[in-house]
């Protein structure tokens, strides 16, 4: 590179980002086929999952109601929830619905019904408003 001192330096600090940019999203993408993404209209879906990766559930509700979205306890589970369910409101407004969202882990190999009920945790006795369920296999 023939040039002044300072073009030099501005010329490797555009290549060092342009490169820096370059495995930052070789990273993301490696780190978004890792996670498998479902929605409400996926109830019912079969899925596949290897070993280690991440299965996203997105659900319409509102916990203000009492409603939330909970796993039906199976024996033998392949997917082990990672943290606490969370939610987005659609709006600032109080009370407002939006979404919980619930992430899991295949753990092990195998095939298992992830069932998830919309209900009061504390109405044992009463049908959920809602289910959502996904066959899994972990291979």
């Amino acid at each position: 590179m023939k040039g002044k001192p300072g073009e030099m330096a501005m010329s490797m600090s555009i290549l060092v980002t342009v490169l820096a940019l370059v495995v930052v999203a070789g990273i993301s993408g490696c780190a978004a086929e890792s996670v498998q993404a479902l929605e409400g209209e996926d109830d019912g879906r079969e899925i596949t999952l290897q070993k280690g990766q991440t299965v996203t559930i997105k659900l319409e509700g509102n916990p203000t109601t009492g409603y939330s979205w909970e796993v039906v306890e199976t024996e033998g589970a392949i997917l082990q929830q990672v943290g606490e369910p969370e939610f987005e409101a659609e709006s600032d407004l109080l009370g407002a619905p939006g979404t919980q969202t619930l992430r899991f882990e295949a753990v092990e190999t195998g095939q298992m019904e992830l069932k998830l009920v919309y209900q009061r945790p504390w109405e044992t006795d009463v049908e959920p408003v809602e289910t959502f369920t996904v066959q899994v296999t972990v291979q």
